[in-house]
């Protein structure tokens, strides 16, 4: 993705900037100091140099934070996914094991969303998947969202973030990350 179209994502996003327009306390709070979390973290002046691009470290550092935040005990990770952002989600929790052992699904990065609607069984309150190329197959990324499983959705354009709470209804946000 090229500088001039990274600034027209962007733009087109302004108004979601930092959890604007969210009402939901615990929602902004997702968005405000995961999501968009600008304060360096312990592992990004070990890990940056390692990314690729832009968008990798992008990614990375969400995937430590998204890690930091939930402190899985395992995850489910892509193996092309997991070679490019495990070492994040190690640093962001070191105790997390990068394993499917068919289990409830704790924390989940996967390629499509496609991928997704078939973990969505093994889901819990406190599952988080983060999907990875959610404009692959935008109908896939919507069925997934609509799923009455499925109660906050984050589209950050990148990727998408699924989370499961059961306390109150579907909320889907847009958000410019």
């Amino acid at each position: 993705m090229n500088r001039i179209t990274q600034a027209l994502v962007w733009l087109s996003r302004i108004a979601y900037c930092r959890g604007f327009g969210i009402q939901s306390p615990t929602d902004y709070r997702f968005v405000r100091y995961v999501i968009n979390e600008h304060w360096p973290y312990y592992a990004y002046e070990q890990l940056d140099p390692t990314a690729p691009s832009w968008l990798v470290r992008k990614m990375g550092r969400l995937m430590l934070r998204v890690a930091n935040y939930r402190q899985a005990t395992h995850a489910v990770c892509s193996l092309q996914l997991a070679e490019a952002y495990g070492d994040w989600m190690q640093a962001g929790c070191r105790k997390t094991l990068l394993i499917d052992d068919g289990g409830t699904v704790q924390l989940a990065f996967v390629q499509s969303p496609a991928e997704a609607l078939h973990l969505l069984p093994r889901t819990d309150a406190d599952s988080v998947i983060i999907v990875s190329d959610i404009r692959s197959d935008r109908d896939a990324w919507r069925t997934l969202c609509a799923d009455q499983a499925v109660t906050v959705s984050y589209d950050l354009y990148y990727c998408g973030i699924l989370l499961f709470p059961q306390r109150y209804a579907a909320k889907h946000y847009k958000v410019n990350f």
